[in-house]
């Protein structure tokens, strides 16, 4: 029979590992929830044309996201429980979020700092940030913006269709994919009927101008 000494120094080593895992997380979660935070006021901000606020939240997101990572580094099962994950893709619906309503070309993976299938989630989450930027600028009257938008939303919808591998991989992407689409379809029916009371309006004013023309005293 082994000594109660003998399983305190076998059950030791555990309880090390045990509390460097727990330390590990909370500094992880505290760290996850800054990076989104951060990622989502920087999505904010960007609909509000605050550029450079955008550009500062995402630098403070970047940096929490990799204090998350570290914390994690040593205990794998901790880094992939899912929240620093979700983090990764906030960062990226932010930082694609940007580079779209801006006209700049969408960064990869890597040139966002997260990993493939986080960003193939952000890309997919950037189609509702999109919608909400052409229906804003469909208010300010300004439809072929909104047009370039919708043309983007239908872009990254081809991209995303083409992964085609089971969702145990890409942590449900299909689900996404899906919600991006039907998002992309009402857009595409706002803006047909955005043009087309446009189209209707231009018609009528051009109409007034030619009878006012014509009843004008010195008309034909």
């Amino acid at each position: 029979m082994p000594s109660p000494g003998d399983l305190q120094a076998l059950s030791e080593p555990v309880r090390r590992e045990l509390i460097a895992r727990h330390e590990a997380r909370e500094v992880a979660l505290q760290a996850g929830r800054e990076a989104t935070r951060a990622a989502a006021n920087a999505i904010r901000a960007t609909h509000r044309g605050e550029a450079d606020r955008a550009d500062e939240l995402l630098e403070v997101a970047r940096t929490e996201l990799q204090r998350a990572e570290a914390a994690c580094a040593p205990h794998p099962e901790v880094r992939y429980a899912g929240f620093i994950a979700d983090a990764a893709k906030e960062l990226a619906e932010a930082v694609l979020t940007r580079d779209a309503v801006a006209g700049r070309p969408l960064p990869g993976p890597e040139e966002v700092g997260v990993d493939g299938v986080a960003w193939l989630h952000g890309l997919a989450e950037t189609v509702g940030e999109l919608r909400r930027a052409s229906l804003d600028l469909v208010r300010a009257e300004e439809i072929d913006r909104a047009e370039t938008l919708l043309a983007l939303m239908q872009e990254i919808l081809g991209a995303l269709a083409t992964i085609d591998v089971p969702d145990g991989l890409t942590r449900g992407l299909r689900r996404a994919t899906d919600a991006a689409r039907a998002i992309t379809e009402r857009t595409r029916g706002d803006l047909t009927t955005a043009v087309g009371q446009r189209r209707l309006r231009e018609a009528l004013d051009a109409h007034r101008a030619a009878v006012e023309r014509e009843a004008a005293p010195d008309g034909p």
